[in-house]
């Protein structure tokens, strides 16, 4: 989906605009993996911009070394060696006088072990971490020399660049050099200050947008680290408003764009609801009945709907969405709803063919694994219309997929699917018109970032949990000291007929991070439980595989299920009261909440044990602190927000959707009541420059905006 947009007439010259490939370095290869990081012409070179500076300006003591910090050290090499482990590694032991350190490396050549001689002197720069034998540096960029080198790598503040696989940092300071000599001169002003507010203007007066440009990509000799980090520099503030306003004026076109559109008007026959509702063995919360409400308003005009679902983990949102369903088969259109894994997207499939089929509706079924006979049929249904509600994953979108007449999209876990796929629904409705969307989501929304970023949507919130549901108690233990202690709670739990959730963040075994592996962790349980079934179940399975292991625990033949996070949606077990999260320490707030919400859907009282290995950030502190004082997934939202900033929270890194530069909603929040009053004014003034504005901060995203 990315694009590189043509230039509006009068607002950019041309060699801002020239392609990336006309930078030396660039190919044709290198191009397509800059594009997935929208980088397609040199004008996005200039305004990709480093999220974060490393100091080798100096060089710290091997013997005043703490772990985490990320330093320049100099030492000479005492012992040069090959080992066979697990893996097998080049370890180099070098000293100072005042300590010693391991470096270690699992990807060398023979040139690279030759070049480590015993008295050769090594000057290198990586994050310190506590090893088996004291503190290691595990592939740190380094320099052999055979004299005593001085100083530090670099005499002033290097970039780090937001990048993706096959894109070196070394490759991104050779092509932003190129950038700033070619094209830095030629950018263009775009914000008039008159139309800024006194708190925005000082720093446009203390810096101009090339000068800001050059300071953030090549800090200046004795520049503040802190200043830089914390991007409370004049440059990094002149940008920031500038970044706010573009996404802003992005967000108004879309909002604008779609009142435009048309989408067909869903009428709900009362007859078809009452029938549901009576037939659904509970009663709906008094949130789930406003949402139901305010989603049903919507699908009766004719503007498309765009609606966000949020609701915490058991709050009841497939019921809301079934009813949205509902009102699309009462018009005579058809409806999908797609999820991001199969185990998600069949346990929808099971619910709603359960509660549809007592009305007479049939649901479709499409996935990687659907028999070829039953997807040609379905595939035939949809295409004639004779079906009207299909379920399924991303195969819903595949070319060969062809609907009569598409009404109604609802797309669970909605942060999970880069926005292509929902760029892909919306192209197979009729000429002319685009569905309603209803996008769902177990990770609420902040207010400011809603407030923000999903200003052209509409936002609905579950904020009350059905009757019976258990608050689950979360209890924080070193794993060093207590892991022996859990097996013993994890054996009574079964013994009592009880089933329990062991959740490793990782498959396969990994000396550099010292995470536990779902593997060994399956055997070592296996071995120290005797007479408690033991499941494994991780996303390398085959498809077939892992739903067998989850049918089992599901059914009760499994008491024990160790798992990876694949376990984090789409598995519903009441019986399974005890849940079991290794390596706590590693996750984020609102994964770990995701995989609590996996136990208290019983009767039973639950728990969820948070196992944690030494050292802790703070932010991990803050993370588990937070998972043991609370259940409410709101407060945990506005939490995860603060610690790990807009992007990573609703995973628009890897979509493509919603990703700053420079600006960040927590830190930036005191400005964002002033941007639409400085919007409104700028487009009175300069309406000519909102296209270019937005072309240079979010460029081919603009459409990912827009979905």
């Amino acid at each position: 989906m990315t694009k590189t947009k043509a230039p509006a007439a009068g607002n950019k010259t041309k060699e801002e605009y020239a392609a990336v490939t006309s930078l030396s370095g660039v190919g044709p290869q290198m191009a397509t993996k800059l594009s997935k990081l929208h980088v397609n012409t040199v004008q996005d070179v200039l305004f990709h911009l480093p999220h974060r500076y490393e100091d080798r300006t100096s060089v710290t003591d091997l013997g005043a070394l703490l772990p985490n910090l990320s330093t320049v050290v100099i030492g000479q090499i005492d012992l040069a060696q090959v080992v066979f482990g697990r893996r097998r590694s080049l370890l180099v032991r070098i000293s100072d006088g005042t300590g010693s350190l391991t470096i270690r490396m699992f990807y060398f050549n023979r040139s690279q072990e030759k070049s480590f001689q015993r008295g050769l002197w090594v000057k290198c720069f990586g994050e310190v971490r506590p090893g088996a034998k004291g503190y290691e540096m595990i592939h740190p960029e380094y320099r052999v020399s055979r004299d005593e080198p001085e100083g530090g790598l670099d005499s002033t503040l290097t970039p780090v660049y937001p990048t993706t696989e096959g894109v070196s940092q070394a490759l991104w300071r050779k092509i932003t050099d190129q950038a700033l000599k070619q094209s830095l001169p030629r950018i263009k002003e775009l914000v008039d200050v008159s139309c800024l507010p006194p708190e925005m203007q000082t720093a446009y007066q203390a810096s101009s947008l090339q000068a800001a440009i050059q300071a953030l990509h090549r800090p200046r000799t004795g520049v503040d680290l802190v200043s830089m980090q914390e991007a409370t520099s004049d440059a990094h503030q002149r940008l920031i408003v500038e970044e706010l306003l573009a996404h802003h004026f992005s967000l108004r076109k879309s909002r604008a764009a779609r009142e435009h559109e048309l989408a067909p008007v869903l009428e709900f026959t009362s007859s078809i609801g009452r029938s549901f509702l009576n037939n659904l063995g509970f009663t709906l919360t008094a949130a789930q009945q406003r949402v139901c409400h305010e989603i049903g308003a919507d699908l009766s005009n004719s503007s498309p709907t765009m609606r966000l679902v949020q609701g915490d983990v058991g709050s009841g949102k497939t019921v809301v969405a079934a009813m949205a369903m509902l009102q699309a088969v009462s018009s005579g259109v058809q409806c999908v709803l797609m999820a991001p894994t199969e185990l998600l997207a069949e346990q929808h499939f099971k619910t709603l063919g359960d509660w549809f089929g007592k009305l007479g509706i049939d649901v479709g079924w499409l996935a990687s694994k659907t028999p070829a006979k039953q997807k040609r049929d379905t595939l035939e249904r949809l295409s004639n219309g004779e079906l009207l509600v299909a379920v399924g994953t991303h195969a819903l979108i595949q070319p060969a997929v062809d609907y009569k007449h598409l009404g109604l999209v609802v797309i669970d876990e909605q942060h999970r699917f880069g926005v292509e796929q929902r760029l892909a629904l919306r192209a197979k409705t009729p000429e002319g018109q685009v569905p309603h969307q209803v996008v769902m989501t177990a990770t609420p929304i902040p207010r400011t970032l809603a407030m923000t970023f999903y200003a052209d949507l509409d936002v609905s919130s579950i904020d009350e949990l059905p009757p019976g549901r258990k608050v689950v108690e979360t209890v924080v233990m070193p794993s060093e000291t207590k892991r022996m202690e859990v097996i013993q709670r994890v054996k009574a739990a079964c013994e009592s007929g009880k089933q329990v959730y062991w959740v490793c963040p990782l498959i396969d075994e990994s000396e550099a991070l010292e995470a536990q592996a779902a593997t060994d962790t399956e055997q070592q349980l296996s071995a120290a439980l005797q007479g408690v079934k033991v499941g494994l179940v991780h996303g390398r399975l085959k498809p077939k595989e892992k739903e067998t292991v989850m049918g089992q625990f599901r059914n009760g033949d499994i008491d024990l299920l160790v798992a990876t996070t694949v376990i984090e949606v789409g598995v519903d077990v009441p019986n399974a009261s005890l849940m079991i999260i290794e390596n706590a320490e590693r996750m984020g707030l609102a994964q770990l909440h995701q995989l609590r919400g996996r136990v208290g859907r019983g009767s039973e009282k639950s728990f969820c044990i948070l196992l944690y290995q030494m050292p802790l950030s703070q932010h991990a502190k803050q993370r588990l602190k937070t998972l043991r004082e609370t259940n409410d997934g709101f407060v945990i939202a506005e939490k995860d927000l603060e610690i790990r900033g807009a992007g990573e929270l609703l995973g628009t890194r890897q979509t493509g959707s919603i990703s700053f530069k420079v600006a960040d909603l927590i830190r930036d929040q005191h400005l964002l009541p002033l941007i639409d009053g400085t919007a409104t004014k700028l487009a009175s003034k300069t309406p000519q420059h909102i296209d270019a504005l937005i072309d240079r901060w979010i460029g081919s995203k603009e459409d990912y905006v827009n979905a």
